[in-house]
């Protein structure tokens, strides 16, 4: 073998032995049920284990250092594999209940329709509906952007939109238990579960809105309603699946704009790939090319003119609160 392609072979080897460490490090550090002195012991053991595995393999010792290491490694992944997502939790009372619908002709039941009303971000009054509508009436598909961590990163809600003004926003969050928390890194590491709330717009956008403060974004889709009605029943059936089998939360993988985008490439086969999808707080960039915003208006005039957040706390959440929000947002044409 040429000795620049040994060498090559040998560095990928290498980075793979590293990141593979640096994964089961973690792995262990986050979901071994034990407290926080062994998970350390449990960690530390398998960084040193890779770590000599690596000098081994540079000393041109890989038999016997891969090998100890390989069987390590494959008794941590039987382990992880093995945990499951929970079924039944203390959950956090604000993701206490999954959404489920069912539909009879065009007529769709909702029930655990979340509906608080939220005086601060950790205070409100609970409330869990069941909502009907009448799918031949819906007409609009919006899309609210909600930013809590700088321009790279927001929190995406979608919302549907009928003809007698009624609305329901759907959010992909993390099922927390009470004293959980989020942590995009320890959710990279099975820590929670992933919920879907159906909720009334005054919930689950007011609470970011007037409650939080954070800067929402509110952004009109063009789509035809055959294709929203669509995107609504993937929401039902993702919400039903969830029900029945529920799946990790995933910083990367399983989180609030892949998840959506996964259903959208069920109903429209013609959506690329983008690194916007991870960097959500693009996506309205993403939109605007892919042409499904507004026409006529650039993207920061999409931004400035769908920006919400004052607009709602100087007008408070009122039973019109919907119909206020989207006072001067630019829609598509019919």
């Amino acid at each position: 073998m040429p000795r620049a392609l040994r060498l090559f072979c040998l560095g990928l080897l290498c980075l793979l032995i590293l990141l593979t460490t640096l994964w089961g490090a973690m792995a262990l550090w986050y979901r071994l049920p034990v407290d926080s002195l062994w998970r350390t012991a449990a960690a530390s053991g398998f960084a040193g284990l890779g770590l000599a595995t690596l000098w081994a393999v540079i000393r041109g010792r890989a038999l016997r250092g891969l090998s100890t290491f390989c069987l390590a490694l494959a008794a941590l992944i039987w382990w992880w594999s093995s945990l499951t997502p929970p079924a039944e939790a203390h959950w956090s009372p604000d993701v206490a209940r999954q959404v489920t619908g069912t539909r009879d002709g065009d007529i769709l039941t909702l029930t655990d329709v979340r509906n608080f009303d939220w005086s601060t971000p950790t205070e409100f009054t609970p409330r869990w509906e069941t909502r009907r509508y009448d799918l031949s009436q819906l007409n609009s598909v919006d899309l609210f952007m909600s930013y809590w961590a700088g321009p790279e990163m927001a929190h995406m809600v979608v919302s549907f939109g009928f003809e007698e003004g009624a609305h329901i926003a759907w959010s992909v969050e993390v099922r927390r238990q009470v004293g959980g928390g989020f942590s995009p890194i320890a959710d990279l590491f099975k820590t929670n579960t992933l919920v879907l709330i159906a909720a009334d717009e005054r919930d689950v956008v007011g609470t970011r809105t007037n409650a939080r403060g954070e800067d929402v974004q509110l952004f009109r889709i063009d789509t035809d309603p055959d294709t929203a009605r669509a995107l609504l029943m993937q929401y039902v059936e993702a919400a039903n699946r969830l029900a029945a089998q529920p799946q990790w939360y995933n910083s990367l993988t399983s989180n609030c704009t892949t998840v959506v985008m996964t259903m959208i490439r069920t109903i429209v086969q013609d959506v690329p790939l983008d690194w916007r999808v991870l960097a959500n707080g693009y996506l309205p960039e993403y939109a605007h090319d892919q042409g499904v915003l507004a026409a006529g208006y650039s993207t920061e005039e999409l931004r400035k003119r769908g920006s919400i957040t004052a607009r709602a706390q100087a007008q408070g959440i009122t039973p019109y609160y919907s119909a206020m929000i989207r006072e001067g947002v630019p829609a598509p044409a019919p």
